[in-house]
Formats: structure tokens, sequence, C-alpha cells
């Protein structure tokens, strides 16, 4: 059975996201978001790429530091593996609700998903890896998690892509590059169109944080 997220109201999560703000700011050398527009009345669903431990919380910075102050932010949500959640109970109150791959209940989830993308301010965390990856590859391999989802959405929602690059250079703490990208809306979602997207986005995003050598243009693996 599915495990439903159980949200604390939003001025707890927005007061927990100052501590987060906090965390960071200790944390990281420089944390830089390159923006987009936020359409209004809309639900969100903000994708990034995931390589580590602290990926839930870079989203939930964005969430907070850019697009929350565009668009006020009703309710917050991400999906995460059933097992991690029977490990930590307290997930579905900061909007977490469950995922079982390879399971009857995954079909559930998907339609959970996107009841919660038909009102709008919500907004749903969320990784289409689906599995941990190193920060440093160079295309994004996209599960069909995300198509299930938006072809259920019957409100309007603005699909987001965020490309997270840790860097340090000189410093000793890393600098979060967090570069978004406008992916459109529900109404004219096609999936091949978006991964081809993100990934000419996140080729680009990792391009950015060279500084001195000269890449060949068709270098691979």
């Amino acid at each position: 059975m599915m495990i439903k997220a159980k949200t604390l109201p939003l001025p707890f999560i927005r007061g927990g996201s100052s501590v987060l703000m906090w965390f960071f700011r200790r944390r990281f050398n420089k944390m830089k978001i390159t923006p987009v527009d936020i359409k209004p009345n809309h639900s969100y669903v903000l994708m990034c790429n995931h390589f580590g431990f602290l990926d839930g919380f870079f989203s939930y910075y964005i969430a907070f530091k850019h697009i929350d102050k565009q668009q006020k932010l009703k309710g917050l949500y991400t999906m995460s593996v059933k097992k991690q959640m029977e490990k930590n109970w307290w997930l579905k109150y900061v909007g977490s609700f469950s995922v079982e791959p390879n399971a009857w209940s995954v079909k559930e989830s998907i339609e959970y998903a996107a009841e919660l993308l038909n009102e709008p301010g919500n907004i749903l965390l969320f990784f289409p890896q689906a599995e941990l990856e190193s920060q440093h590859i160079r295309h994004i391999q996209f599960k069909n998690g995300i198509n299930e989802i938006m072809t259920r959405v019957k409100g309007d929602c603005q699909l987001i892509w965020s490309s997270n690059v840790l860097e340090y250079y000189e410093s000793t703490k890393p600098s979060a590059n967090m570069t978004l990208l406008d992916c459109g809306t529900n109404h004219d979602f096609n999936f091949d169109t978006l991964k081809q997207n993100v990934n000419a986005h996140h080729l680009q995003s990792m391009r950015k944080t060279v500084r001195f050598t000269d890449e060949p243009g068709n270098l691979t693996y």
C-alpha cells in the first residue's frame, strides 16, 4: 500500500527552510541559481539530476529561494522509495509519499502525484533518473515516471529542470551551481523533446563550469 504525504502546514515548512538556508551558508562557498520565469496559477514539477544525499535539500533550496518568491507555493511534495519512508517515519510530514518500483502500487503513486499537480501552487520535487549517479555524467537517462505522471495531469503544470553541479576551485568549501531550464507545461509535453532539451541544457551547464580548458565540441566518453 502506498504511504501518502501528511504534510505539515507550509508556514512550518518555510520555517524549516530558514534553517536550511543557514546550513547552506555555512557549508557552501557560493549558492548560485540561474533563474527562469515561473508561470502564475500553475502547479510545478522541479526535476533535478540525482547525485547525492543533499539532492533533496538542493530542491528545497530552489523551491523556496526562487520559485516561492515568484509564485507563492501552497504545498510541497516529493516521491520517495517506500523502504526509505518506512525507515524514516518523518518524511511523510515534509511532503514525501511512497513509490515501490516494480509493484502494483506504482500506478497508485503516479495517479496520486498527478492529482496533487492538478492543484495550482503545489510543487513536486522529482528525480527522473530514479537512481543515484555521478554528477559528472554528460547524459541524463530518464525513467518513464515523469511521462506517466504528466499524461495524467488535467490542470496547468509547469515543468522545470535544474542541472546542479558542485565545484571547489580555490575554496575548501564547494560552490553549487543550479542552472534552471523552463521545460514548458503539461499541455505541450512531449517526452522525447523533454529528454533532448534537458540533455542539451545539462551538457551546456557542465561546460560552463570549465574555466580554462578548451574542450573539443565532440568530446565523448
